[in-house]
């Protein structure tokens, strides 16, 4: 296919239109707990794909020793950067999914969430997420579910064209999916990963609801839900963990510039010149400021 088109929150105040005093406090909040459900108690190297403002990275601290929040928009990420400029175990990358600076085999843990649902071309982005994480490690995924209980019950109210049980994507606006659990994991399996751990999630998302009820009382309810319901998949979010299996083409050297890799020319192993960093291969420099990666 054609190359397909990034989502970009470059010019909006994605935290505070999105997630401030917006009544989404139940939904971070179940997200939080699933999370950390899966997350491993210590990894060597976390990357989140997709981190935007930081959101989540507070989950990461005292289990990972090297964080790396990666987005497609500078000044989301810049934002991350100032929210957690005590972290000495955190880097900061503006990135591309389809094309990430890193090593080959470097990331024992990979995570998105929130970020499938805007991803055009779902097969080669868990590709490109295999390709920078060793064998065995762990990608913790959310995505939104197009099979949830409400678009059911409306299809078959004829409230809604969509079929829920098709298993080709929903496109909701131009860069905006929900996809089918066959679908989704069927996609990891053929990039190279097996489903390990599965919890449903957001039981609850409807407005009424939410309006009625404490949204600690929801997310504590939602808890108690998201293992023994999984295999239902009828939540509008799922989140799956999958293992990296195969091997790595290469192993990250000891140095830190082992750990990146050119986008330009995919050449492993930038140095670090005067504010910016250097590809010894092709000659591309991208820029470092203020503790900011930036590879786009």
């Amino acid at each position: 296919m054609a190359d397909p088109k990034r989502c970009d929150y470059e010019g909006t105040d994605y935290e505070s239109d999105f997630w401030l005093n917006t009544g989404r406090e139940y939904e971070d909040s179940v997200e939080r707990i699933a999370l950390t459900k899966m997350l491993p108690a210590h990894s060597g190297w976390l990357i989140e794909v997709g981190a935007g403002y930081g959101r989540l990275a507070d989950l990461y601290e005292g289990r990972s020793e090297h964080v790396v929040l990666l987005d497609y928009s500078p000044s989301l990420v810049e934002k991350a950067a100032r929210r957690w400029s005590t972290a000495s175990n955190m880097t900061f990358v503006v990135g591309d999914l389809y094309n990430l600076p890193f090593a080959d085999g470097l990331f024992d843990v990979a995570v998105m969430v929130r970020v499938l649902h805007h991803v055009e071309a779902v097969p080669p982005a868990f590709r490109e997420v295999r390709r920078i994480m060793r064998p065995g490690g762990r990608y913790l995924l959310e995505y939104a579910n197009k099979r949830h209980l409400k678009a059911i019950v409306r299809y078959l109210l004829r409230r809604q064209q969509g079929n829920p049980f098709s298993l080709e994507p929903s496109r909701l606006d131009e860069l905006y999916f929900n996809y089918h659990p066959a679908f989704v994991e069927s996609s990891l399996r053929r990039a190279g990963f097996s489903i390990v751990d599965e919890l449903a999630v957001s039981f609850f998302r409807l407005q009424p609801l939410k309006s009625l009820l404490d949204p600690q009382f929801l997310a504590a309810l939602d808890d108690r839900l998201q293992a023994p319901m999984r295999g239902w998949k009828v939540t509008p979010s799922i989140f799956l963990k999958a293992a990296a299996v195969g091997t790595a083409n290469t192993v990250p050297g000891d140095s830190r510039s082992a750990i990146w890799r050119c986008p330009n020319c995919h050449q492993a192993g930038l140095e670090e010149q005067g504010g910016s960093m250097h590809c010894l291969n092709c000659g591309t420099k991208w820029d470092k400021r203020r503790g900011i990666y930036y590879f786009r």
